[in-house]
């Protein structure tokens, strides 16, 4: 990161801020040109939202902005941080000029079509059809755990376009308009009573290739792209993840502070090592982010969500026994489909929190998957064996 980079950073937010204010100017507005001024992700191409800079320097950014009075992201737009890097790493640049800017000022939100009945942990063998026809593809399949398919406007869709070669080689990646005719959106009621995921079903559903992105056959390629993001955006390696002593543990703190009992020294306890496990991982997740070289993660990005998701789910377990059976009650078990992503536990309360956060350890990538990518890929340990992996498709058993 040099005084250059960081000058260029800073006569952008000066050029930007004379002549637009985020307090007067409307949410979508502003956010068209903070993306026009190169601001929405710095280490982007000029053109395409960036400055060509160091990513670090989208947190200067991001502050300038706030202390300016920008309001945050909306929640809705959770996926921005995992198609945004996948288009920009492998579309062409009609396919950034057509999605990038809508994507970040909100004007389409976008929602991810990965996971199917048959392949979740195994994502490489998915088995969702994709047939070229001219210059469109017909699409027929299901997708599973499609967080706010119910209210987003494209799909990060990925699909087998040729059963004859290896699972990893046969796939193409695209974006898919949400309400195309043939694209079925059905929820799941989740245990906290909401429909935060849903079932997606695509018949006979038209996409032209133009919204392909990458090339055919390297899916698995641009699929990591977004999988790796995923996995730092929900394990906060992003450094935009919460302040010290914010999110989830600031609200295991406070609760214990307005617990009658905060002077029994085992509560003291339990809530003192888990945010020294919040501050660690905090910190870590910083160090990850200021190391970057590039916008995306490493498979280092594994060890985050891994240990986030086991700790989210100690942190509402630890909320829950302070406050005991009040704990259980006021929470709206009825079914409802929220339009915005929440890991933190602050919106819905600890109730909610401490239900959502059974998922934590699967979405995203299961724990058991994050362990195999830290032992293989970070410490360099024998990977598990894998019989299928140079198996055409259309040849590997399935159940």
């Amino acid at each position: 990161m040099s005084d250059a980079d960081l000058q260029k950073v800073e006569d952008a937010l000066d050029a930007l801020l004379a002549h637009h204010d985020p307090t007067s100017e409307g949410y979508e507005e502003f956010r068209g040109h903070q993306y026009d001024a190169g601001l929405a992700w710095v280490m982007y191409p000029e053109g395409f939202g960036g400055l060509g800079v160091a990513p670090q320097l989208q947190r200067v950014a991001n502050q300038r902005l706030s202390d300016a009075g920008a309001p945050p992201m909306d929640p809705a737009m959770f996926f921005i941080a995992l198609a945004g890097p996948t288009i920009v790493t492998h579309g062409s640049d009609e396919v950034k000029k057509r999605f990038l800017r809508p994507m970040f000022t909100g004007e389409e939100k976008w929602c991810q079509l990965f996971s199917e009945p048959g392949a979740g942990s195994d994502f490489a063998g998915l088995g969702t059809k994709a047939i070229r026809d001219g210059d469109e593809w017909t699409i027929n399949g299901q997708k599973v755990w499609n967080t706010l398919a119910h209210v987003t406007d494209f799909g990060m869709l990925v699909t087998r376009t040729d059963p004859n070669v290896p699972k990893h080689r046969g796939m193409t990646y695209f974006a898919l308009d949400m309400r195309a005719p043939g694209v079925e959106v059905r929820p799941l009621r989740q245990i906290t009573g909401e429909a935060e995921f849903n079932e997606v079903y695509m018949t006979d559903v038209r996409v032209p290739d133009e919204y392909r992105i990458g090339e055919e056959g390297e899916g698995w390629r641009a699929a990591l792209t977004t999988l790796m993001n995923e996995r730092n955006a929900i394990g906060g390696g992003g450094g935009g993840g919460p302040r010290r002593g914010g999110g989830a543990i600031g609200s295991l703190v406070h609760t214990w502070k307005a617990t009658a009992d905060q002077a029994n020294p085992a509560n003291k306890d339990r809530v003192m090592k888990l945010w020294v496990r919040a501050e660690a991982l905090r910190l870590t997740n910083l160090r990850a982010a200021q190391q970057a070289k590039s916008g995306n993660p490493g498979p280092e990005g594994s060890v985050g969500k891994s240990m986030m998701a086991n700790l989210n789910q100690d942190i509402f377990e630890a909320t829950i026994d302070l406050l005991g059976m009040s704990g259980q009650i006021d929470y709206d078990y009825t079914f409802r489909r929220p339009e915005a992503f929440d890991l933190s536990g602050e919106i819905a309360g600890p109730g909610h929190a401490f239900l959502r956060a059974r998922a934590n350890t699967i979405e995203g990538g299961t724990t058991e998957v994050m362990k195999n990518i830290l032992g293989e890929q970070v410490l360099g340990l024998p990977g598990e064996p894998r019989v299928d992996k140079e198996i055409p498709w259309i040849d590997v058993p399935r159940g």
